[in-house]
């Protein structure tokens, strides 16, 4: 199977960028945590997802699809220099930047939210909200061992 995963809220766990910044960053930036330059590599996995993503790499066709903010340059590098550090080299040859991601093709798309077209994902859409107890990486793991 082919699956995408994406990163924010899914594979990263992006409060934790937004509790490392200064109060400053925190106001001049609020609202719009997403802007601040080199937030996204002060950001740690959410507890599972590297190994989730390890196991599902081993049987599958994995690549993270993710978004970047246009108005945040860093971003774009931030992104790649997380996955090296935490997924490994081999996988930042995997990670594809889109805000278009029912262009994407395969099986599953594990993402948290619907914009940037992961709700006209042509495949299965499995909603990751760990906040609202949805989905949990033991639960999507779980659901895609299902679907095999």
């Amino acid at each position: 199977m082919r699956i995408y995963i994406d990163m924010d809220n899914v594979l990263v766990d992006f409060r934790s960028g937004i509790e490392r910044l200064d109060a400053a960053q925190k106001s001049q930036f609020a609202g719009s945590y997403d802007e601040v330059p080199g937030i996204f590599s002060l950001m740690d996995p959410y507890p599972g997802a590297v190994e989730a993503f390890r196991k599902l790499s081993a049987n599958h066709d994995v690549f993270i699809a993710s978004t970047a903010p246009w108005n945040n340059p860093s971003a774009w590098s931030d992104k790649v220099k997380w996955v090296q550090k935490y997924l490994g080299q081999n996988a930042e040859k995997r990670l594809i930047l889109t805000h278009h991601k029912y262009l994407l093709r395969g099986d599953v798309l594990i993402d948290d939210r619907t914009k940037r077209g992961a709700g006209a994902f042509a495949g299965r859409h499995i909603l990751f909200q760990v906040n609202h107890s949805i989905h949990d990486w033991e639960s999507v793991l779980s659901e895609i061992e299902s679907i095999t």
